[in-house]
């Protein structure tokens, strides 16, 4: 009886990982990034960086000419709506109205949150203007906000009084404001505070009769 054939070796490791292609090493630099943005603020070093994604310091430089380079890219990924809008697209429209903006609301606050924490370390007062327009549609972040949280109102339109925009703007507005530290006092609402005003004010009714004076939208 012959003995069984051993597995033919394969060349030598050599220790080393697979090289990541560019655009894999950018963002896993970027990813690394971001949590020591918001640790560090500029003060954040290559060093640490490259500590964080497990690369030497030079891999940084044969991907970002500067530091300030890859800090500009980590706020602008920060800053992109894209993974805001896909989480907004995903929300089931089959769901009691209450229900859906009390996940639309969750889903704000995070970005919120995130979105805050980060322009705070970097002392960002406002997001640069070249962002206020979405790369792949080219159209103004905000409308694409607004026409995705309009979609998840739409279908119980016919019980509001204002439209699916508004009451979107409305549902904006009032989650920066009950989300922001600054204007809260560090006691953010929450998700079902944000809505519960929204939807039924605060009247002791939520049918009170309109008083003169009173917004119609």
């Amino acid at each position: 009886m012959s003995s069984p054939r051993l597995p033919r070796a394969g060349p030598p490791s050599t220790g080393r990982a697979r090289p990541l292609p560019p655009e894999e090493r950018r963002a896993l630099l970027i990813a690394a990034t971001l949590p020591l943005i918001a640790q560090h603020g500029m003060k954040v070093t290559t060093k640490q960086i490259a500590e964080a994604a497990g690369v030497a310091e030079g891999t940084i430089f044969r991907v970002f000419p500067d530091k300030d380079a890859l800090v500009k890219a980590a706020i602008a990924t920060a800053l992109d709506p894209s993974p805001l809008l896909t989480e907004l697209a995903a929300v089931d429209l089959g769901l009691p109205l209450r229900m859906r903006l009390r996940q639309v609301v969750t889903i704000v606050q995070r970005r919120l949150t995130s979105v805050i924490s980060m322009m705070t370390a970097v002392r960002m007062h406002a997001p640069p203007e070249e962002l206020d327009t979405h790369r792949a549609s080219g159209r103004p972040t905000n409308d694409l906000i607004y026409d995705a949280v309009a979609r998840v109102i739409e279908p119980d339109h016919d019980q509001l009084r204002c439209s699916a925009h508004e009451v979107a703007r409305l549902l904006r507005l009032l989650t920066f404001a009950g989300t922001h530290p600054l204007i809260t006092d560090g006691n953010p609402l929450t998700a079902d505070e944000i809505v519960g005003v929204l939807l039924d004010g605060v009247h002791h009714r939520a049918t009170a009769p309109t008083a003169p004076g009173d917004r119609q939208c």
